[in-house]
């Protein structure tokens, strides 16, 4: 029997919708890999985001990759991790504290047949009005006049910067076509990670919306959950009170996710579910 040579490199799919769809994302055991080679895994592997995962007893350590280099938190990153965890664990549910580079956070999984219910703490969102300078580059690229939107644009942050921009509704919200060059040129010069596109909730918080993030090499993602967290944070402080939403992302891009979130002020919990796919293996460069 041969034995399957290069990165073995797990493919979960994460915040799914339905028990289908999600965001396809690399986990891989942690090992000693070069930067570059790990930016290298989420190309390798067909997937927007990379997360290196090392348990060592009960400390879990993880690390966030794109092929734009590292980056300090990635919501369905998480998500996915917590399935893979969730897969080798004996028990029906955790709660691992779990280490990224800048922090320490909670987070919980529980299996739920073939598929895993994950949720975090993604941090205390900091939050703020856009500026006029700030926002309208970012509305030119996204081809969305002033009036088009259906309320202020505000900017939030779980240790970068990205808009929050309210459309009237869904038909508003498919019909996006951003100039992505221009787009990443005005995130770039702003300092922001992107921007979150969303429609109103109804009156059981379901809503959708649409992130681009083409200064971290992501010109759009299926699932983001962070951003969907900071949406969490800034509807529970307009509303002066507890927040929950279903945010259904990704249709645009064909693979249909949700993701959830529940806020009291700026203390946010988000995750989704999450399915443990194939066992890819890929031959890094040298």
């Amino acid at each position: 029997m041969s034995v399957a040579s290069g990165l073995p490199v797990t493919i979960v799919d994460a915040c799914l919708r339905d028990g289908t769809g999600g965001s396809p994302t690399a986990v891989v055991a942690e090992t000693r890999l070069s930067d570059a080679a790990r930016r290298a895994v989420p190309v390798l592997a067909g997937t927007s985001h990379a997360v290196f995962v090392a348990q060592d007893g009960p400390a879990v350590r993880l690390r966030f990759f794109t092929s734009g280099g590292e980056l300090p938190a990635c919501g369905h990153g998480t998500v996915a991790a917590l399935a893979l965890l969730a897969g080798r664990a004996a028990t029906a549910e955790g709660d691992p504290a779990l280490h990224a580079p800048d922090r320490v956070f909670a987070a919980r999984w529980v299996r739920r047949g073939p598929s895993v219910d994950a949720e975090f703490d993604p941090g205390e969102v900091a939050l703020r009005a856009a500026a006029g300078p700030e926002q309208e580059p970012v509305l030119a690229a996204l081809g969305l006049a002033a009036d088009a939107l259906a309320a202020r644009v505000s900017a939030a942050s779980l240790g970068r910067w990205r808009l929050l921009v309210p459309v009237a509704d869904r038909a508003a919200l498919d019909a996006l076509a951003p100039d992505a060059a221009r787009l990443r040129a005005a995130c770039d010069r702003l300092g922001l990670l992107g921007c979150y596109v969303y429609t109103p909730p109804d009156r059981r918080g379901g809503l959708a919306a649409r992130m681009f993030a083409p200064s971290i090499g992501v010109p759009e993602d299926i699932a983001n959950a962070n951003s969907t967290a900071c949406l969490a944070a800034h509807l529970a402080q307009a509303a002066a009170r507890p927040v929950r939403i279903a945010v259904d992302m990704g249709d645009s891009l064909g693979r249909p996710a949700t993701v959830t979130a529940h806020a009291t002020g700026r203390a946010v919990r988000v995750g989704g579910a999450a399915l443990i796919g194939p066992v890819l293996h890929v031959d890094l460069p040298r």
